[in-house]
């Protein structure tokens, strides 16, 4: 686990990021970054509004988000959206 304050802006923005994207699970920031789901919690907790963060909760708890591996379609079995751009300094492969 890494330390959320050790991050740069950059990370911290690409996490949000993804932790925003219905299609980008959980596993995948852990993947990424190395931050847990309570890790993500914690960092979006102290990044957003209180509002935003309740949105983003609500949403993430909803049966929209597929946030969760377990939760999601089987047919969806990648990290990344096939309609979403590169972009740089992804650990993941583009396809």
């Amino acid at each position: 686990m890494k330390n959320i304050k050790e991050l740069s802006p950059r990370a911290l923005d690409r996490i949000i990021e993804m932790a925003w994207e219905d299609r980008t699970p959980f596993e995948a920031i852990l993947f990424q970054f190395e931050l847990s789901e309570k890790d993500v919690i914690q960092l979006m907790r102290s990044n957003l509004k209180e509002s935003s963060f309740k949105r983003w909760r609500k949403r993430v708890n909803s049966g929209v988000s597929q946030k969760h591996l377990k939760k999601r379609n089987p047919n969806i079995n990648r990290f990344k959206c096939s309609r979403q751009k590169a972009i740089s300094g992804n650990k993941i492969s583009k396809r």
